[in-house]
């Protein structure tokens, strides 16, 4: 009976169009009536104390790092060199686009300020070349979800507060899952580009080469930064945040010189609302979730499908199949925050490494972002370039189902993620 309230709270709260964040509220009313002891107090305390974690602090500087790097010219510059270096191969913008993907994620870990960046500055570049404008718009959207998964990534650091599971050992574990999407993407890329007429870039030569990486050289070298400091212990996740928006700041303002004073308050105050936006999110799902516990909600779902726990393979495949029909109508950080609490005690009771599940729950998530209704990748990648969500829902579809044989191929062989992990630990 619990879990048919906390169903019919959080769906029929939801289905009036009230936000995320006060649906899980009511939700968490709803519970506290259906258990007796009603106390709004719970939910005031449980919001703050949720909300008051060291480790949060990375995400409003994440997200700092990402507008100062846009607005610095790091993102460009990062593009430019990708384009020296792939761009004359036949498809070569769209290698271009998925390789200007990979390091731009490494720097903001946010798929949808990735989408724009890049679709911003390639699309037209697509459009000229004669590439289907469509098919190039799901592309880059495809290549933009990569951003939550290889580090530094805001929806780790989410999901490691929301089910207590190291935020270093996330980061670590989804560099080779983040790096098979984008292989994944290429030989997609390659198969269904291949008869496309388009214009070829001329080759770079070694000097222009040479000139990009110069030019891209301090942005190439933050990644560096915020990982080798984590992989050495010299700062935590929280810390690598901190550094990852000094640096940005430092080098848009002194030595690319694109990121003028007049510009540093409508950056700030952009990252602040989304930060805020993010931070009520995970404070009002912090109080559901100690209220999803107290009402023994896990240990109801967990005695429904007992049976699986003996099979952890087949109880990943049916929790991530659940996963990719709820990711359709939620965007990813309310997934991760209503179904953490829910999923993790039946994970650890199967004996599945939570690392290893937290890669596999967050990339599923990500695979959300390009599926409608919501489809927020989607939806970014259409705004920027201009056209119909339809085609670019169409345009998506091979690179969609190019991620989620790779998210299976996880399921089916853990070894491509946990045997990268402990060389990597």
């Amino acid at each position: 009976m619990t879990v048919v309230v906390f169903l019919t709270a959080l769906i029929g709260a939801m289905a009036f169009g009230i936000p995320v964040a006060f649906s899980l509220i009511i939700c968490a009313i709803a519970l506290m009536w259906h258990m007796g002891q009603f106390d709004p107090q719970i939910i005031a305390q449980n919001m703050i104390t949720g909300a008051d974690a060291f480790t949060l602090l990375a995400i409003p500087f994440f997200l700092l790092a990402g507008e100062l790097m846009n607005a610095g010219g790091l993102s460009r510059r990062i593009v430019q060199f990708a384009i020296a270096m792939v761009g004359h191969l036949r498809g070569g913008l769209g290698i271009v686009a998925i390789v200007a993907a990979v390091i731009m994620a490494s720097l903001s870990g946010s798929a949808a300020a990735d989408t724009a960046a890049l679709a911003s500055i390639l699309i037209p570049m697509m459009r000229q070349a004669g590439y289907d404008v469509g098919r190039s718009a799901g592309l880059i959207a495809a290549g933009g979800i990569i951003a939550p998964v290889i580090p530094p990534s805001m929806a780790f650091i989410v999901f490691g507060v929301a089910a207590n599971v190291s935020i270093t050992q996330l980061f670590l574990a989804g560099i080779v899952p983040g790096l098979l999407m984008a292989v994944s993407l290429v030989v997609t890329w390659l198969i269904v580009a291949r008869r496309d007429k388009v214009a070829v870039l001329p080759k770079a030569s070694a000097r222009e080469r040479l000139q990009a990486t110069a030019k891209a050289g301090w942005a190439l070298f933050m990644p560096v930064i915020v990982l080798g400091g984590i992989k050495f212990g010299l700062v935590t996740p929280t810390e690598a945040a901190v550094v990852a928006a000094v640096y940005a700041a430092f080098v848009g303002m002194f030595v690319y010189r694109e990121l003028k004073p007049s510009m540093l308050y409508p950056t700030l105050l952009a990252a602040a609302k989304t930060t805020s936006v993010v931070m009520f999110l995970v404070a009002a799902a912090l109080a559901s979730a100690w209220l999803i516990t107290s009402a023994n909600i896990p240990g109801e779902i967990g005695a429904m499908i007992e049976p699986l726990v003996k099979n952890p393979t087949l109880l990943l495949i049916v929790i991530n199949v659940l996963v990719l029909v709820v990711g359709t109508a939620l965007d990813l950080t309310p997934t991760i925050l209503i179904l953490t609490p829910v999923l993790m005690p039946i994970i650890k009771q199967a004996g599945i490494d939570p690392v290893y599940f937290g890669v596999l729950f967050i990339m599923n998530n990500c695979i959300g972002l390009l599926t409608p209704p919501v489809g927020v990748v989607l939806n970014v990648a259409a705004g920027v370039a201009k056209i119909p969500l339809g085609r670019v829902m169409t345009g998506v579809l091979p690179f969609l189902l190019a991620q989620t044989v790779v998210l299976f191929l996880l399921i089916l062989f853990p070894e491509l993620v946990t045997v990268p992990l402990k060389w990597l630990r």
